[in-house]
């Protein structure tokens, strides 16, 4: 049995003694979370989660690690809620959904292209009959990204490692610095704020898809709104559990691609895990759809091969290129016309 397999079984084994102790009682703290949604003509996708928590603390300036770290372990210790009947509506339609067993769902609509406004939609997600004594008007809305007629490109970017200083193949400082900072403490990447608005020029999308646990989307969100990175949908997964929230990398950036079918993409990742084999199947899988991929070096061996051996399998018709930090994909992207 694997690790993963084993803390799997591990969480799964929690869930189900914490559901039992729970019984009927009714929720004390019911609580929607969304995760936003994009979309276009093409359709619309919402997610988020259902759980029994108040809402975590937002950071303050000057506070001290102690309440980092307090505010970060309840973005990990959660009492999520299963089975949860819920209505979501964008524009002129309304689905169903039910929360899986790790509180996930995910919706996938088809509304009248009449009813979206771009470059924001507003939605709603409800519950939609009893649950567990619940039966009061449980409403919140949902932001629908939905680009707009002048855009030329979208932009899909990782965030650790890409956007965020992170460490990720350093694993100690990596988790002491998730643990202890905030979004008003942790740095991005110099100049990766300028360049990313400069992609986005005011119409152009950005999406981030990220390996990182939907438990950091508030973080996240928080991080980009305050680093004055554009807005954009965030497409994390669960780290462990269910098929709704451990949803793979390359399935997003198809997801992605296919609801935005008349945009070209640029691919912006790192060179820490795996982002450079991801992005080159995604070339293959897209042929014409991706304009340049720009990877930044961050390996603890610049030199081990493994990115090169990825780049000499692929053609010459997409630029694929190892960056040093952000102001090489801005020279790259304005040779290009990109920029």
């Amino acid at each position: 049995m694997s690790a993963r397999q084993w803390m799997l079984g591990l969480e799964r084994a929690w869930d189900a003694a914490r559901f039992r102790r729970a019984g009927s009682r009714v929720p004390a703290d019911f609580r929607i979370e969304c995760y936003g949604g994009h979309g276009s003509a093409e359709g619309v996708v919402v997610r988020g989660r259902v759980v029994d928590d108040p809402p975590p603390s937002e950071a303050v300036e000057g506070e001290g690690a102690g309440a980092a770290v307090r505010r970060m372990i309840r973005h990990f210790v959660t009492d999520e809620l299963p089975g949860v009947p819920l209505w979501v509506t964008v524009g002129d339609a309304t689905v169903d959904a039910v929360t899986d067993d790790e509180g996930y769902f995910v919706a996938r609509l088809r509304p009248d292209p009449e009813t979206l406004e771009a470059p924001l939609t507003r939605g709603a997600v409800e519950l939609s009959g009893e649950y567990r004594g619940l039966t009061d008007d449980y409403r919140v809305a949902v932001e629908v990204r939905v680009p707009v007629g002048e855009a030329q490109f979208g932009v899909i970017s990782d965030i650790d490692d890409t956007i965020l200083e992170t460490g990720v193949q350093r694993v100690g400082r990596m988790v002491r610095q998730t643990l202890t900072g905030s979004e008003l403490t942790r740095t991005p990447f110099p100049g990766a704020p300028e360049l990313y608005r400069d992609l986005a020029a005011s119409a152009n999308p950005v999406f981030y898809i990220s390996s990182s646990p939907w438990n950091l989307h508030a973080f996240l969100d928080a991080f980009v709104r305050h680093r004055d990175f554009p807005r954009g949908p965030l497409l994390l997964r669960d780290l462990l559990g269910s098929a709704d929230g451990r949803e793979p990398k390359s399935g997003r950036i198809d997801e992605v691609l296919a609801l935005h079918p008349s945009l070209p993409f640029v691919l912006l990742g790192d060179s820490g895990e795996h982002d450079p084999e991801i992005y080159a199947d995604a070339v293959r899988r897209h042929p014409g759809r991706i304009l340049a991929v720009y990877i930044r070096e961050v390996r603890l061996d610049p030199h081990d091969g493994r990115v090169e051996r990825v780049w000499s399998s692929m053609g010459d018709e997409v630029p694929l290129v190892l960056v040093a930090d952000s102001e090489a994909v801005r020279r790259h992207a304005t040779g290009l016309g990109i920029l």
